[in-house]
């Protein structure tokens, strides 16, 4: 569908305020992978307030539109969405990874709006395989989406997924690729190097696309292409980068897992218009 100039900024102001949620949940907790969550912001925000069918009154309703975060490590831009879509009350996230709280460093079913644990990487694409399965089964109208990293790629159960879900011929599953090139312990490319990654995805039987994932209208005309792919699942490769909105994060392999401190936070928040 098409889209204002007034609903794009609108999206860019909700993920602009995502990232400043991302970091100050981040800051309190002393704990949490800052660089994927930053770079999956605009992704997040898309689906969420563009994209996605829900009712946050009714977390399980039967026609919603599911999304499965496979990366789940990156649940800070996840939750702060969720938190903004209303499904549960803002506080929250200032209790992130606390001893008895509702957000743990990784998502699971206590959470409203959360179909699946995740965090052991690889197995999320699975999951969201099996749900949309089930909505071909059932004869439900609802679509899929699964956000994978590129680390996670390397993962042999990705690529299982990947096989079977063309095999099924899931036009309901698109999955999002957030591709900003680092990992836990370096380059994608130096650790173990998943290009041709796009060739890859094409040559298992699905429809890919190539964007910028921190690009808010690439992101939203993907993803309004994937509804019309008929008989093969979606692929969208979203070119992204580690620790996007935060000059000093950028692109920096140690910002993966390591939360910001007072000073650094402050700064942060100064530069995303969030202090």
């Amino acid at each position: 569908m098409p889209y204002t100039e007034k609903q794009v900024q609108e999206l860019k102001e909700r993920s602009r305020k995502i990232r400043g949620e991302i970091i100050e949940m981040l800051c309190l907790a002393n704990s949490g992978h800052p660089g994927g969550s930053l770079s999956s912001a605009d992704i997040v925000t898309a689906l969420y307030f563009a994209k996605l069918r829900y009712n946050p009154q009714k977390p399980f309703w039967p026609d919603r539109d599911r999304f499965h975060m496979s990366k789940g490590h990156c649940c800070p831009a996840w939750y702060a969405a969720l938190a903004e879509a209303g499904f549960f009350p803002k506080e929250e996230l200032k209790d992130l990874r606390k001893l008895g709280a509702l957000l743990q460093g990784h998502p699971d079913r206590t959470i409203p709006g959360v179909e699946a644990a995740s965090g052991s990487l690889g197995q999320g694409l699975s999951v969201s395989l099996g749900i949309a399965l089930a909505g071909k089964l059932d004869k439900k109208d609802y679509r899929v989406y699964c956000l994978i990293g590129d680390g996670e790629s390397q993962e042999g159960n990705i690529w299982e997924a990947a096989m079977a879900a063309a095999h099924y011929k899931c036009d309901n599953l698109c999955a999002i690729l957030d591709q900003n090139g680092l990992q836990i312990d370096g380059k994608v490319s130096d650790v173990m190097n998943i290009e041709p990654v796009a060739d890859k995805w094409t040559a298992f039987g699905w429809h890919t696309i190539e964007i910028d994932g921190n690009n808010m209208e690439e992101i939203l005309s993907a993803l309004d292409k994937a509804e019309t792919i008929k008989n093969k699942p979606t692929m969208i490769v979203a070119h992204t980068v580690k620790g996007k909105g935060v000059s000093f994060m950028e692109n920096v392999c140690s910002f993966h897992g390591c939360a910001p401190t007072k000073e650094e936070a402050q700064k942060a928040l100064k530069e995303l218009g969030c202090d």
